[in-house]
C-alpha cells in the first residue's frame, strides 16, 4: 500500500470506530469507491492495535479503577458497582465472540456487499434515531445489571453485521435501558475494549500463520493514526453529543444507505 493509501484506511478506521456509522462498512467501501486493493490482514490488525490503544489511553483512569475492582473481586468474591461492570464488560463481550466463532470468514466475506450495507444503515439509522429521541432517561451504567448488560452484548453482536455500527447499536441499547447520552456512550466505549482485543487476537493468530511478507513500518505508521484519529474522534464526539443528539449520524446513514442503492441497487 502506498502511504497515502495508509493514511486514508488508518484515518477512516480512526474516525469511524467510536462514531456511530459503522467502520467496517467504511473499510470496505472506501477501498471499493477508490478501486484500491484490500488493505489485509496486517493493516486491520493496525488500525484494530490504534483504535484499541485510543480508548486505553483515553480511558486509562477509570479502566485502572475497573481493573482493581475486578481483582478484588476474584479474592474476595464480593462485587461493588466497579467489579460489577468490570464483569458485566466481559459479560457482554461472549455473544460477539460466539457469533463471530459461528459466523466464521466465508460467513463474514457474504455479509460485505453494498445492499446489506445499505439496508443495515439505513434501518439501524432510524432505530437509532427513534430510540434516542424517545429516550429522555438519564440513568448511569451503575444502574446496569448483568441481565442489560448482556442484553448489550446480544446487541453487540448484530454490530458483526457491516453497516450496523458497533458504537450505534450499543449506545441505542444503552439509551433504551434508560442511560443518559453520556452514559450510553461511556459504556459503549469501554464495551469495545474487549471486543476489540479479542479482534486483535484472532487477527494476530492468523497473521503469524500466514506466508505473506508483512509491512511492519506501514503497519506502524496505520496503527499510530489510526490512534491519534481515534482519540480526537472520542473527544469531540462526547463534546457534541450532549447538544446536537444522535440526528447528525441518523441522516448521514440514511443518505449513505441511499445513496449505496441507487448506485447498487439490492443485487449489488
Amino acid at each position: 500500500m502506498n502511504w497515502y493509501q495508509i493514511l486514508v484506511i488508518a484515518v477512516v478506521q480512526g474516525i469511524t470506530e467510536f462514531l456511530p456509522i459503522s467502520s467496517s462498512a467504511h473499510l470496505i467501501l472506501v477501498p471499493h469507491f477508490l478501486a484500491w486493493p484490500d488493505q489485509g490482514l496486517g493493516f486491520d490488525l493496525a488500525v484494530h492495535l490504534g483504535t484499541l490503544a485510543a480508548v486505553v489511553g483515553y480511558y486509562w483512569r477509570d479502566l485502572l479503577v475497573l481493573a482493581k475492582a475486578w481483582l478484588a473481586s476474584l479474592a474476595t468474591r464480593r462485587l461493588d458497582a466497579d467489579a460489577r461492570m468490570a464483569w458485566g464488560l466481559i459479560l457482554a463481550t461472549l455473544p460477539a465472540i460466539v457469533f463471530g466463532l459461528a459466523l466464521g470468514a466465508e460467513g463474514a466475506a457474504l455479509l460485505r456487499t453494498p445492499w446489506i450495507i445499505a439496508a443495515t444503515s439505513i434501518v439501524f439509522g432510524v432505530l437509532l434515531g427513534w430510540v434516542d429521541w424517545r429516550a429522555r432517561m438519564d440513568g448511569q451504567a451503575t444502574d446496569l445489571g448483568f441481565r442489560q448488560y448482556f442484553l448489550l452484548g446480544l446487541f453487540q453482536a448484530v454490530a458483526l453485521i457491516p453497516g450496523t455500527s458497533r458504537s450505534g447499536i450499543t449506545i441505542m441499547a444503552g439509551r433504551g435501558l434508560g442511560l443518559s447520552r453520556p452514559a450510553a456512550a461511556r459504556v459503549s466505549f469501554f464495551m469495545a475494549i474487549p471486543v476489540t482485543l479479542a479482534a486483535v487476537v484472532y487477527e494476530a493468530l492468523h497473521l503469524l500463520s500466514s506466508p505473506v511478507t508483512q509491512d511492519w513500518s506501514g503497519m506502524a505508521f496505520a496503527a499510530i493514526l489510526a490512534c491519534a484519529s481515534a482519540v480526537i474522534t472520542i473527544h469531540l464526539f462526547l463534546r457534541m453529543l450532549q447538544s446536537m443528539g444522535m440526528m447528525p449520524f441518523v441522516i448521514y446513514r440514511v443518505l449513505l444507505g441511499i445513496l449505496l442503492l441507487v448506485l447498487f441497487g439490492w443485487s449489488g
